[in-house]
Protein backbone atom coordinates (compact mmCIF):
# COMPACT_ATOMS: atom_id res chain seq x y z
CA UNK A 1 0.00 0.00 0.00
CA UNK A 2 1.46 3.44 -0.85
CA UNK A 3 2.93 5.52 1.83
CA UNK A 4 1.22 8.62 0.94
CA UNK A 5 -1.95 8.32 2.33
CA UNK A 6 -3.17 10.16 5.39
CA UNK A 7 -2.66 9.15 8.60
CA UNK A 8 -6.80 9.93 9.81
CA UNK A 9 -9.93 11.09 7.84
CA UNK A 10 -11.92 13.61 8.77
CA UNK A 11 -15.33 12.90 10.66
CA UNK A 12 -17.83 13.98 8.36
CA UNK A 13 -19.01 11.35 5.35
CA UNK A 14 -15.99 8.82 5.96
CA UNK A 15 -17.16 6.59 3.46
CA UNK A 16 -16.55 9.54 0.56
CA UNK A 17 -13.61 10.72 1.94
CA UNK A 18 -11.93 6.86 1.38
CA UNK A 19 -13.28 6.41 -1.77
CA UNK A 20 -12.03 9.87 -2.92
CA UNK A 21 -8.88 9.06 -1.87
CA UNK A 22 -9.06 5.70 -3.84
CA UNK A 23 -10.26 6.99 -6.45
CA UNK A 24 -7.50 9.66 -6.77
CA UNK A 25 -4.82 7.48 -6.05
CA UNK A 26 -5.92 4.97 -9.18
CA UNK A 27 -6.17 7.71 -11.05
CA UNK A 28 -2.54 8.94 -10.61
CA UNK A 29 -0.90 5.36 -10.51
CA UNK A 30 -0.19 5.07 -6.44
CA UNK A 31 -2.14 2.33 -7.02
CA UNK A 32 -1.45 0.35 -9.77
CA UNK A 33 -3.85 -2.51 -11.64
CA UNK A 34 -3.13 -5.55 -9.67
CA UNK A 35 -2.41 -3.65 -6.21
CA UNK A 36 -4.52 -4.98 -3.30
CA UNK A 37 -6.93 -3.11 -1.55
CA UNK A 38 -6.72 -4.92 1.85
CA UNK A 39 -9.81 -3.54 4.13
CA UNK A 40 -7.50 -3.74 7.65
CA UNK A 41 -4.83 -2.32 6.19
CA UNK A 42 -6.71 0.68 4.52
CA UNK A 43 -8.63 1.10 7.56
CA UNK A 44 -5.58 1.02 9.92
CA UNK A 45 -3.60 3.30 7.83
CA UNK A 46 -6.28 6.01 7.61
CA UNK A 47 -8.32 5.80 10.48
CA UNK A 48 -11.49 4.53 8.84
CA UNK A 49 -13.17 1.95 10.56
CA UNK A 50 -13.77 -1.30 8.36
CA UNK A 51 -17.46 -0.72 7.34
CA UNK A 52 -17.02 2.40 5.25
CA UNK A 53 -13.82 1.12 3.77
CA UNK A 54 -15.84 -1.92 2.48
CA UNK A 55 -18.22 0.13 1.07
CA UNK A 56 -15.87 2.40 -0.86
CA UNK A 57 -14.26 -0.73 -1.93
CA UNK A 58 -17.82 -1.89 -3.24
CA UNK A 59 -18.62 1.07 -4.90
CA UNK A 60 -15.07 0.75 -6.83
CA UNK A 61 -16.09 -2.43 -8.34
CA UNK A 62 -19.44 -0.69 -9.47
CA UNK A 63 -17.64 1.85 -11.30
CA UNK A 64 -15.15 -0.73 -12.75
CA UNK A 65 -11.85 0.71 -11.02
CA UNK A 66 -11.62 -2.48 -8.89
CA UNK A 67 -12.19 -6.12 -9.24
CA UNK A 68 -13.10 -8.73 -6.71
CA UNK A 69 -11.34 -12.36 -7.21
CA UNK A 70 -12.59 -15.35 -5.25
CA UNK A 71 -9.59 -16.07 -2.22
CA UNK A 72 -7.94 -12.72 -3.34
CA UNK A 73 -10.31 -10.36 -2.43
CA UNK A 74 -10.00 -6.59 -4.00
CA UNK A 75 -7.39 -5.31 -6.04
CA UNK A 76 -6.94 -2.51 -8.83
CA UNK A 77 -8.75 -3.47 -12.14
CA UNK A 78 -5.88 -2.11 -15.28
CA UNK A 79 -7.68 -0.71 -18.37
CA UNK A 80 -6.57 -2.78 -21.70
CA UNK A 81 -6.62 -1.06 -24.72
CA UNK A 82 -8.85 -3.99 -26.42
CA UNK A 83 -11.77 -2.65 -23.48
CA UNK A 84 -11.07 0.75 -25.12
CA UNK A 85 -11.24 -0.23 -28.79
CA UNK A 86 -14.28 -2.77 -28.24
CA UNK A 87 -16.19 -1.44 -25.23
CA UNK A 88 -15.40 1.64 -24.14
CA UNK A 89 -15.38 3.78 -28.07
CA UNK A 90 -18.41 1.99 -29.20
CA UNK A 91 -20.51 3.01 -26.27
CA UNK A 92 -19.65 7.09 -26.74
CA UNK A 93 -19.82 7.11 -30.55
CA UNK A 94 -23.06 5.95 -29.83
CA UNK A 95 -24.32 8.41 -27.05
CA UNK A 96 -22.29 11.08 -27.83
CA UNK A 97 -22.88 11.37 -31.71
CA UNK A 98 -26.78 11.50 -30.37
CA UNK A 99 -25.78 14.21 -27.99
CA UNK A 100 -23.84 16.21 -30.63
CA UNK A 101 -26.29 16.17 -33.21
CA UNK A 102 -28.65 17.32 -30.43
CA UNK A 103 -26.81 20.80 -29.40
CA UNK A 104 -25.54 21.49 -32.96
CA UNK A 105 -28.90 21.80 -33.74
CA UNK A 106 -30.17 23.72 -31.04
CA UNK A 107 -26.92 25.23 -29.90
CA UNK A 108 -27.98 26.72 -26.60
CA UNK A 109 -26.16 29.92 -26.02
CA UNK A 110 -25.50 28.94 -22.02
CA UNK A 111 -24.37 25.82 -22.88
CA UNK A 112 -21.86 26.84 -25.62
CA UNK A 113 -20.06 29.53 -22.52
CA UNK A 114 -19.91 26.48 -20.34
CA UNK A 115 -17.95 24.66 -22.69
CA UNK A 116 -16.11 27.81 -23.65
CA UNK A 117 -14.68 28.23 -20.10
CA UNK A 118 -14.20 24.44 -19.76
CA UNK A 119 -11.74 24.71 -22.90
CA UNK A 120 -10.10 28.22 -21.25
CA UNK A 121 -9.54 26.01 -18.27
CA UNK A 122 -7.95 22.98 -20.34
CA UNK A 123 -5.97 25.68 -21.50
CA UNK A 124 -4.53 27.15 -18.54
CA UNK A 125 -3.60 23.98 -17.09
CA UNK A 126 -1.85 22.66 -20.27
CA UNK A 127 0.08 25.93 -20.00
CA UNK A 128 1.33 25.36 -16.26
CA UNK A 129 2.28 21.70 -16.76
CA UNK A 130 -0.46 19.58 -18.19
CA UNK A 131 -1.02 17.21 -15.10
CA UNK A 132 -2.67 14.48 -16.33
CA UNK A 133 -5.25 14.34 -13.72
CA UNK A 134 -6.20 17.88 -13.93
CA UNK A 135 -6.64 17.77 -17.82
CA UNK A 136 -8.97 14.12 -17.85
CA UNK A 137 -11.21 16.00 -15.19
CA UNK A 138 -12.26 18.51 -17.67
CA UNK A 139 -12.34 16.61 -20.62
CA UNK A 140 -14.70 14.16 -18.61
CA UNK A 141 -16.79 17.86 -17.65
CA UNK A 142 -16.59 18.75 -21.43
CA UNK A 143 -18.42 15.49 -22.98
CA UNK A 144 -20.77 15.55 -19.78
CA UNK A 145 -22.00 18.58 -20.06
CA UNK A 146 -23.08 17.74 -23.92
CA UNK A 147 -24.66 14.55 -22.83
CA UNK A 148 -26.61 16.67 -20.24
CA UNK A 149 -27.30 18.96 -22.85
CA UNK A 150 -28.75 16.55 -24.97
CA UNK A 151 -31.59 15.92 -23.08
CA UNK A 152 -32.27 11.75 -22.85
CA UNK A 153 -31.90 10.23 -19.92
CA UNK A 154 -30.74 6.88 -20.49
CA UNK A 155 -27.87 8.31 -22.54
CA UNK A 156 -26.58 10.33 -19.52
CA UNK A 157 -27.18 7.28 -16.86
CA UNK A 158 -24.93 4.96 -19.72
CA UNK A 159 -22.62 8.03 -19.41
CA UNK A 160 -21.84 8.00 -15.93
CA UNK A 161 -21.35 4.18 -15.36
CA UNK A 162 -18.45 4.19 -17.72
CA UNK A 163 -17.27 7.54 -16.96
CA UNK A 164 -14.46 6.09 -14.45
CA UNK A 165 -13.14 3.96 -17.03
CA UNK A 166 -13.31 6.80 -19.93
CA UNK A 167 -11.32 9.31 -17.54
CA UNK A 168 -8.95 6.06 -16.09
CA UNK A 169 -8.12 5.68 -19.96
CA UNK A 170 -8.30 9.40 -20.55
CA UNK A 171 -5.23 9.74 -17.91
CA UNK A 172 -3.57 7.09 -19.22
CA UNK A 173 -3.38 8.34 -22.95
CA UNK A 174 -2.03 11.43 -21.89
CA UNK A 175 1.55 10.97 -22.48
CA UNK A 176 0.74 9.50 -25.93
CA UNK A 177 -0.49 13.28 -27.08
CA UNK A 178 2.38 15.52 -28.75
CA UNK A 179 2.21 17.83 -25.97
CA UNK A 180 -0.44 18.86 -23.55
CA UNK A 181 -1.78 21.78 -25.47
CA UNK A 182 -3.52 19.07 -27.85
CA UNK A 183 -6.02 18.21 -25.61
CA UNK A 184 -7.53 21.28 -25.08
CA UNK A 185 -6.91 22.30 -29.34
CA UNK A 186 -9.27 19.25 -30.03
CA UNK A 187 -11.80 20.52 -27.61
CA UNK A 188 -11.65 23.98 -29.40
CA UNK A 189 -11.91 22.50 -32.55
CA UNK A 190 -15.35 20.45 -31.07
CA UNK A 191 -16.27 23.58 -29.47
CA UNK A 192 -15.67 25.63 -33.40
CA UNK A 193 -18.11 23.02 -34.27
CA UNK A 194 -20.80 23.09 -32.36
CA UNK A 195 -20.92 26.45 -33.15
CA UNK A 196 -21.51 26.42 -36.58
CA UNK A 197 -24.39 24.69 -36.69
CA UNK A 198 -23.47 22.47 -39.26
CA UNK A 199 -24.69 18.98 -37.95
CA UNK A 200 -22.78 16.55 -40.38
CA UNK A 201 -19.54 18.58 -39.63
CA UNK A 202 -20.02 18.23 -36.23
CA UNK A 203 -20.87 14.15 -35.91
CA UNK A 204 -17.60 13.78 -38.16
CA UNK A 205 -15.55 16.12 -35.57
CA UNK A 206 -17.24 14.25 -32.59
CA UNK A 207 -16.79 10.88 -33.93
CA UNK A 208 -12.94 11.76 -35.21
CA UNK A 209 -12.39 12.74 -31.39
CA UNK A 210 -13.38 9.93 -30.18
CA UNK A 211 -11.67 7.24 -32.38
CA UNK A 212 -8.39 9.26 -31.59
CA UNK A 213 -7.58 6.97 -28.78
CA UNK A 214 -7.90 3.67 -30.97
CA UNK A 215 -4.37 4.39 -32.61
CA UNK A 216 -1.70 2.07 -32.72
CA UNK A 217 0.53 4.40 -30.20
CA UNK A 218 -1.95 3.65 -27.16
CA UNK A 219 -0.82 0.16 -25.41
CA UNK A 220 -2.64 -3.17 -25.55
CA UNK A 221 -2.11 -3.84 -22.29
Amino acid sequence: MTSSMPTSAPPASRREWILNWLRQAIADGELKPGDRLVERELSARSGVSRGPVREAIMILEQEGLVVTHPYRGAEVAGITQREVREVLVPIRLIIERFAFREVAETRPPELLDRLDGIVAQMEDAAAAGGSAERLADLDVAFHEAIIAAGGHAQALQIWRTIQPRVRAYFVRDAPSHASPEEIPRQHRALLSALRSGEVEEVERAATGHIETYLGPGSPDV
